[in-house]
């Protein structure tokens, strides 16, 4: 699909993201998945690209123009690697987003440059062992002690977790509040009793580092408290729409590469006298896998220009996270279908494609729990 009433902008963006992915990344990507770290000069280029700081303004540093330009360029280096498209899509949704949106000046001013720079890779320290989409149910505590507060619980599954130099901790300031009792800081990675246990071995996304974390007596400033106290849970809540709509374009670059793995592959592949593209049951799975393709990245674009509008769109950005999820692993079991046996092998990159995609029906929000959002916001629907 060329002609998605892209402006110029827009388009230029996608097409260095596009060159960019397919020279510098895709070429590597096998290596960082068995290495289970994405380069650091990568990581560093894309910083110098702008493309750590998609969500931040040029005034604070940043390289933002639109979601819509932002969704393609996480579709781009997705495709060339699932693992770097995470990387780029939670750093700027949830590392540098609750920034932006709840930071003070000088919090903003110490860090949001840095952040949509690439010197600083930030995570999101929320989910914990017996917490994930219950937000609200932490066991992390944070007391105000003078003018420091001292931090002390357990979080998991942080993505960017061993590379992050600032992360946006939430721990329950008053308990007997409930939800209301939650609140939301910035601790740099470095400050003593903030502690990476370890790197989770995953099924995909493997060069995506995702971590254990641990928080002993972890003291920090006053200041570093995000937003107002017991307003943590807003503030996780807030970025759902922007971070959905990257993880939905992680999903629809994965998927896109496994497409057009397949349709190469058909093209070449010959049995019974022809290329495999040209018997009719290969050539159906083909055309289903591109309308599937097609779809997904409609919903995420509609969603992108309805956030770039400053529009509410947490319904259609929840719609385009589910079906672009759901659509990737279909489409790349369909993939590993095309390649036959072959498919099944480490030697072609659809089986990590389909081992890729799978994450994206679980983080930033469950299949579950988008299909819970998008029901309830039916009640608004009008008939």
């Amino acid at each position: 699909m060329q002609d998605l009433e892209l402006n110029d902008e827009q388009i230029m963006i996608r097409d260095m993201a596009r060159e960019f992915a397919r020279h510098e990344i895709a070429p590597h990507a096998q290596a960082w998945e068995k290495a289970a770290w994405i380069d650091d000069a990568v990581v560093r280029q894309m910083g110098e690209l702008g493309l750590l700081g998609m969500v931040v303004p040029d005034s604070h540093g940043g390289s933002y123009t639109d979601y819509v330009a932002y969704a393609l360029a996480v579709e781009e280096i997705s495709a060339a690697d699932g693992a770097t498209g995470a990387l780029m899509s939670i750093h700027n949704s949830v590392g540098c987003g609750p920034l932006l949106a709840h930071g003070n000046t000088q919090q903003q001013q110490a860090w949001l440059a840095r952040l949509a720079s690439g010197e600083v890779i930030g995570c999101f320290c929320l989910t914990e062992p017996q917490a994930g989409s219950e937000a609200h149910n932490l066991r992390t505590r944070a007391e105000q002690v003078g003018d420091q507060w001292v931090l002390n619980g357990a979080k998991q599954f942080v993505s960017n977790a061993r590379r992050a130099g600032l992360a946006i901790v939430f721990a329950v300031t008053d308990p007997a509040l409930g939800k209301k009792g939650l609140s939301a800081f910035l601790v740099p990675t470095d400050t003593p009793g903030f502690c990476v246990e370890r790197s989770e071995h995953k099924m995909g996304i493997r060069a995506s580092d995702t971590c254990a974390v641990s928080l002993t007596d972890c003291r920090i400033p006053a200041a570093n408290l995000l937003g107002e106290r017991g307003k943590g849970l807003a503030i996780a809540l807030s970025n759902l729409e922007g971070g959905r709509i990257g993880i939905a374009a992680q999903a629809l670059g994965i998927a896109r590469a496994a497409f057009e793995a397949a349709l190469g592959y058909a093209r070449e592949r010959v049995q019974f006298g022809k290329p495999i593209n040209e018997h009719q049951s290969i050539a159906n799975l083909l055309a289903d896998m591109q309308v599937q393709v097609n779809a997904a990245r409609l919903l995420i674009l509609h969603a992108a220009r309805l956030r770039s509008a400053g529009r509410p769109c947490l319904s259609e950005a929840s719609q385009a996270k589910l079906f672009a999820s759901e659509m990737a692993e279909r489409v790349c079991s369909m993939a590993i279908q095309v390649h036959g046996g072959y498919g099944y092998l480490e030697d072609y990159p659809v089986e990590r494609y389909y081992r890729d995609a799978r994450i994206t029906q679980i983080y930033e929000g469950s299949s579950e729990i988008q299909r819970l959002l998008i029901a309830r916001e039916l009640k608004h629907y009008a008939l």
